[in-house]
């Protein structure tokens, strides 16, 4: 008989006092590091323990009592679901200054390098809109966010065009504004989605691999011109 796993505990008023990497912050709980998304140093929150190895742990915040000083409200709708842009609760100042104090701890602890004393990061004057190139995915099987799904409401439009979630390939959040790019590229790709929909083109479903529309790119040059590619897929059933 297999022996039953023990729940994974939940632990209170835990002190987030760092960040880490891919997005993550830092709590240190009887000397276990823990990971956890969507939080801040400073903030004091409850921690739901997903996964628990020797070292380390990850867990989720599932109550925040108290919310650190230095922090930001996010300006993306899509925030804490599409996977992106997870600092924008987090000060552009702050990032800074926590992405070089990481760097630095990394090449001392990990290198074992002497460092001398280093400048702050030159910040760049644009927080938003910066990139020149995105990339955005077509799917039958758009992600409904937990209002949605709460809401009871039945969804009978289920193509979408935006990002892939983290941890399900084949579910795309359709996103309506991305404040990585300029303004005119959202009306594009929206433009683009609501014209393959009312035409009845097929949009891509990533476990049969079939459908007409699969993938975009937007690219900006330095000129100002923007270039727009979409892949299709045709599927021949005879071979």
């Amino acid at each position: 008989m297999a022996r039953k796993k023990k729940p994974l505990p939940l632990l209170e008023k835990i002190l987030i006092t760092d960040v880490a990497a891919e997005g993550k912050a830092l709590a240190k709980v009887d000397g276990l590091a823990v990971f956890v998304p969507y939080v801040v140093p400073g903030d004091v929150v409850d921690l739901q323990i997903r996964r628990k190895k020797h070292s380390y742990a990850e867990a989720e915040a599932v109550h925040i009592h108290e919310y650190a000083e230095e922090r930001a409200e996010p300006f993306c709708p899509h925030y804490g679901v599409c996977g992106g842009c997870k600092w924008q609760i987090l000060p552009y100042e702050a990032q800074l200054r926590y992405k070089q104090k990481q760097v630095m701890d990394h090449l001392a602890r990990i290198g074992k390098i002497e460092l001398p004393a280093c400048s702050p990061i030159l910040g760049s004057k644009k927080t938003r809109e910066y990139r020149n190139k995105l990339e955005f995915g077509f799917s039958n099987k758009k992600w409904l966010t937990l209002e949605q799904v709460k809401s009871g409401e039945v969804f009978t439009q289920m193509n979408a065009l935006g990002f892939h979630i983290p941890g399900a390939f084949d579910k795309i959040l359709d996103i309506d504004e991305c404040h990585l790019m300029s303004e005119i590229n959202n009306r594009i790709r929206n433009d683009l989605r609501a014209y393959a929909i009312d035409r009845g083109l097929e949009f891509y479903d990533l476990r049969a691999n079939r459908g007409l529309m699969r993938n975009i790119m937007l690219r900006t040059a330095s000129t100002g011109e923007i270039m727009l590619l979409v892949q299709f897929c045709i599927t021949n059933d005879e071979e």
